[in-house]
């Protein structure tokens, strides 16, 4: 099984404005942005968003609720990226969910800082790689 197997999830939010604005400031310092948008006259159901590098991998669905509660966690490349993205996290109006640094309990070299969005959602920036 590849790692790359999961091509895009997504987040079903009660107010899909200033979610938006949450994921736009918290998920910036790991290189993601909204990449398309697209109203309930394309989708049939409700506003969505798409964030991604290179192509939308991340979605939110403006359903107007937030059930149910989601646990999604973003790779960085750096433990600075994790640092970066829960500081901005933090500004953008999340609540700490366990602040940046290592998890050894999942691997040695696991640095990862979680964070609660303001409808509820535990979201993780997490890096993999060892420090040389």
């Amino acid at each position: 099984m590849s790692e790359r197997m999961i091509d895009h999830m997504s987040l079903n939010v009660a107010d899909f404005a200033s979610m938006l604005a949450f994921y736009e400031r918290a998920l910036a310092p790991l290189g993601c942005k909204v990449m398309m948008r697209l109203g309930k006259e394309v989708t049939g159901h409700a506003e969505v968003a798409g964030f991604g590098e290179t192509k939308p991998f991340f979605w939110l669905a403006g359903t107007e609720r937030t059930r149910p509660i989601q646990h999604i966690a973003f790779r960085a490349e750096s433990r600075e990226e994790v640092d970066a993205f829960y500081e901005a996290a933090i500004a953008a109006g999340g609540r700490d969910n366990g602040p940046p640094g290592l998890r050894p309990m999942y691997h040695p070299d696991y640095y990862g800082a979680f964070v609660i969005d303001p409808e509820g959602h535990n979201i993780e920036a997490v890096c993999h790689k060892a420090v040389a």
